[in-house]
């Protein structure tokens, strides 16, 4: 039976002018988690959110929070993402020298862990972690900006990471896509196995749509005939 399919949106890519509209509206759409990008300019270029955001929007709405640490040494920062609300919290495989000991920080705090890989990391650096992780994401851009294209590598990638899961009775673990999630590459990275789709400016928050309009043009792709949910 494949998996279902998890929507996710990408705040960072919110109108914060109008940022409690925007939750209440993918509230509403029925998202499943919002995904929360923290940089820090250090591991990429850019800086975006933070914690106190995090707290911010717990108060407004309670959609699920997915907390990715764009970040070197993440593991400073494990407590402080937990205490602000992540329900799952992601790590960069290249931004630590202890991944392991990061991933099992994230469960004993309370979280579930997940690990991230860069466009240029092989699937094959997840051989000895895989116990550890609950969710492996794969970038389909590389990380720290919004509205990048899609590289086109990445989406058998998706296909290499499920077949290493499945094959060494990883099953269980939820590949996440997190890069140019566009309703034209949905289709292609459900197909090689994606089960959670970050969806920002080329979906959820497209400029054409509405936010309720854009979140059911992505159930629509995610729930085709043929597809047990």
């Amino acid at each position: 039976m494949p998996k279902p399919i998890r929507i996710e949106a990408s705040v960072a890519c919110a109108n914060f002018a109008a940022l409690e509209s925007d939750l209440r509206q993918l509230s509403s759409g029925g998202v499943d988690y919002l995904h929360i990008d923290i940089m820090d300019g250090r591991f990429v270029n850019n800086f975006c959110l933070d914690f106190s955001i995090m707290e911010t929007i717990r108060g407004i709405c309670d959609i699920p929070m997915d907390c990715h640490l764009m970040i070197e040494e993440p593991e400073r920062y494990i407590g402080r993402a937990v205490a602000a609300g992540a329900e799952w919290l992601t790590i960069h495989i290249e931004a630590t020298r202890h991944a392991q000991r990061g991933l099992q920080q994230i469960r004993e705090a309370g979280a579930r862990p997940g690990i991230a890989l860069n466009p240029a990391t092989p699937p094959e650096s997840l051989h000895y972690i895989l116990d550890d992780i609950e969710m492996v994401t794969v970038m389909t851009v590389n990380p720290g900006a919004v509205g990048q294209r899609l590289i086109p590598a990445t989406v058998k990638k998706i296909g290499d990471v499920r077949r290493l899961l499945d094959d060494s009775g990883h099953e269980n673990v939820e590949i996440q896509v997190d890069g140019n999630v566009s309703f034209a590459n949905i289709p292609a990275m459900i197909a090689e196995g994606a089960t959670m789709l970050v969806g920002g400016t080329s979906s959820i928050f497209h400029k054409d749509y509405s936010i309720p309009d854009a979140i059911n043009a992505v159930r629509k792709l995610v729930e085709t005939p043929g597809r047990a949910q």
